[in-house]
């Protein structure tokens, strides 16, 4: 849906960012602070905003669309699919797949994945090298579970769903038993993990299981790394939570929140649809939405 300003013959073979675009790619202008860099670029095709005014003759050929960010996102969500590698098909000989297994069709197997007792894995998922699938795990169609990833028994993960490497889905949640010595007893973890479509898990995060019942990551949330989910929490659907953020055990966050990095949550909290959190933020008391 953008109007094309220039070649619209245009060849282009590649994906850039502004300074650093050369002859045949494609970049994109939505912070104002780059914008001395429009002038000077080799890229072949800048994606802008359909109010952007040059202060300057500009050799690129434009693509003005209402949104330059959200519009470049949608090319690299493109070029990211025709760049995956499509050779990665089938099951390796190196892995191990128990014989009640359930595989679905076009699924790539890597070396040395171990895929457990009535585990379901769905059509076109691939799994990268190194993953272990505790038994009764479900997987969903297309997803990606990258190297090194942990799904424990009966967690559940839906469709079009990433694993980034190292991530930990059904770790026990960190429930302890003061007794009378002095020392703790361990309360068993017989919960799950249930990830909804389109959740995203960064590289090594922990999503801990539920103590009973399920740990919910409702659709299309995204965790970034090194986070640290809690047992029983319930996060809401489209929420993005940055890097070393921690949410304790039971606490609810609603749909479409942003928690900036090394947030800390208590626990048992109810956070609200539409909340904000700044870096850094210590959360001890509910918050409601639109905060």
């Amino acid at each position: 849906n953008g109007v094309v300003d220039g070649d619209e013959n245009a060849k282009i073979v590649r994906v850039s960012k502004i300074e650093e675009g050369k002859e045949g790619s494609i970049t994109f202008l939505a912070n104002p602070k780059y914008t001395p860099y429009i002038y000077t670029t080799n890229a072949t095709a800048i994606v802008c905003s359909k109010t952007f005014v040059p202060e300057h003759p500009i050799s690129s050929t434009l693509i003005r669309v209402d949104d330059p960010y959200s519009s470049f996102t949608k090319l690299l969500v493109f070029y990211a699919k025709e760049k995956q590698d499509k050779n990665l098909k089938g099951v390796s000989r190196k892995a191990r797949i128990h014989r009640k297994a359930k595989i679905g069709k076009n699924v790539y197997i890597g070396d040395f994945v171990s895929v457990g007792e009535n585990v379901e894995i769905g059509e076109g998922t691939k799994i990268y090298p190194n993953v272990t699938i505790y038994p009764f795990a479900k997987i969903g169609k297309n997803c990606l579970i990258h190297a090194g990833s942990i799904i424990l028994d009966s967690c559940e993960i839906g469709d079009n769903c990433i694993l980034q490497p190292g991530s930990i889905v059904g770790s026990d949640g960190f429930g302890f038993a003061p007794i009378e010595d002095g020392s703790y007893m361990k309360i068993p973890q017989t919960g799950n993990v249930i990830l909804k479509e389109n959740v995203e898990i960064g590289a090594n995060a922990t999503i801990d299981r539920a103590t009973m019942g399920s740990t919910i990551i409702e659709k299309g949330t995204k965790i970034d790394n090194l986070i640290q989910i809690g047992h029983n929490c319930q996060i809401g659907s489209d929420c993005v939570i940055a890097g070393q953020s921690g949410i304790a055990g039971s606490t609810k966050v609603g749909n479409n929140c942003m928690i900036g990095g090394q947030t800390g949550v208590a626990g048992h909290l109810k956070i609200g649809n539409n909340v904000h959190m700044a870096a850094k933020t210590g959360v001890v008391n509910d918050i409601p939405d639109n905060s």
